[in-house]
């Protein structure tokens, strides 16, 4: 009975050994991890918190304190939890907006993103350039940026994307989930979607070359497969997914084909990952080893000079166990260390592969500065509506007073003006 009962205490003892040993590899991995992201940024590309405070508090920041705010994705302690080097904030509105007031809307999202970095000074330094990321990072502070999600918030002007940039916007993912005068969106990929313009219009690819010589990122995340094709095959500049994972992990459309991604290698561009449950596993659930595979199966196809982290925080209803906020980062960063990753892989998707992205678009910009800015509107039927008005255009003159008699009845009056408001209700 004794040699039975010291073979049971040595099977115990070797259990709590190797669990001891375990759980010492894990610590090592994490301290390993925490000391890599003191040294190079964690840029991530993509975070909906501007929408939140939209949502619920109308973007009257005096009535929030993001050091206490507890029920998002994202606050102060979390942010320095997560050791979060530099953010970009979305200056998102939803497709309704479309042909209303989407430019306002949005110009109400880069204010307050603004709005949001003064008020924590001790916190963010809004930045625009990758110098200034290095620098707010050397000072301790996450550096803030803007990306504007979706063409639709421009109104198909290149008027609204100069001002856009002038305001700090450094990237403008060309859709959101809807078609533009100019783009397809991804759902032309489904059988929910319809292409209408077989990828960019000529106006969309007067976009794209504007885009290059201000300097600003173009973002394919919620493209078309066409549309992707298409801006890799004509910019000068290297392009970025801001928030999409891997198709041939996670088949689903909003995600980024094998062939597409051998592409932005090719263009020396970057695909940071998207945390989503439906876009990590194509189910409800997902875990931090799943969100590692897209990192595997990206670095293993296209190397890891191409991958980034854009995690979608606060503007998805999902994310996997164990990355169930912005503080949960590091648990990422070492699980890809347990994987086999080495420190300059780890550090080149933190956010040495961003900044260099970054900077060599800083160089198309500047290699461009003599090019005059593209001030050829598009056509007006492509955007015309009875809420637009057409001022600039030819015969887009009013009439005035007198000519309505002739010109334009009442009743035609009456009749653009319902239809505006019917538009306006929906």
């Amino acid at each position: 009975m004794l040699s039975r009962a010291l073979a049971h205490l040595c099977r115990l003892m070797g259990v709590m050994t190797f669990v001891v040993a375990q759980i010492t590899a894990q610590d090592q991995y994490m301290t390993r991890a925490l000391n890599l992201m003191s040294e190079t940024p964690l840029i991530d590309g993509h975070n909906d918190l501007p929408w939140q405070l939209r949502e619920r508090f109308n973007n009257q920041l005096n009535k929030v304190d993001l050091n206490s705010l507890n029920t998002t994705h994202t606050n102060i302690p979390k942010i320095k939890a997560g050791k979060l080097g530099a953010q970009f904030w979305s200056a998102f509105v939803p497709c309704d907006t479309q042909y209303k007031d989407a430019v306002r809307q949005t110009l109400e999202q880069i204010d307050v993103i603004h709005r949001m970095c003064q008020k924590y000074p001790e916190t963010f330094r809004f930045t625009a350039s990758s110098q200034e990321i290095r620098a707010a990072f050397r000072d301790n502070r996450t550096a803030c940026l803007i990306g504007v999600e979706g063409g639709h918030s421009l109104d198909s002007s290149l008027g609204t994307l100069r001002a856009m940039y002038l305001l700090g916007v450094r990237y403008l993912t060309l859709t959101h989930s809807c078609n533009t005068p100019w783009a397809d969106n991804w759902l032309v990929d489904t059988e929910s979607g319809h292409s209408e313009h077989n990828g960019l219009s000529p106006f969309g690819k007067q976009v794209i070359k504007e885009m290059n010589r201000l300097g600003m990122l173009i973002d394919l995340s919620h493209m078309s497969v066409e549309v992707m094709n298409q801006v890799l095959n004509m910019s000068a500049a290297p392009v970025i997914f801001s928030h999409s994972s891997a198709y041939g992990i996670c088949p689903h459309k909003r995600n980024v084909p094998d062939n597409i991604l051998l592409k932005v290698r090719d263009k020396g561009g970057i695909v940071m990952i998207n945390f989503y449950n439906d876009y990590v596993t194509c189910s409800p659930t997902a875990n931090v080893s799943n969100v590692a595979d897209h990192f595997d199966y990206i670095k293993k196809l296209a190397g890891p000079s191409i991958i980034g982290f854009g995690g979608d925080y606060d503007g998805v209803t999902r994310v996997p166990t164990g990355l169930e906020d912005v503080s949960k980062m590091p648990v990422l960063v070492a699980e890809l260390l347990a994987r086999g990753w080495k420190d300059e892989e780890v550090k080149a998707a933190l956010g040495e592969n961003l900044l260099r992205v970054l900077k060599k678009t800083e160089e198309v910009r500047d290699s461009l500065a003599g090019a005059p800015p593209d001030d050829v509107p598009i056509p007006l039927e492509k955007v015309q509506n009875t809420c637009r008005t057409s001022y600039g255009y030819p015969d887009s003159s009013y009439p005035d007073s007198s000519s309505w008699g002739s010109s334009l009845s009442w009743l035609t009056v009456l009749m653009s003006l319902f239809a505006c408001l019917q538009l306006r209700e929906h």
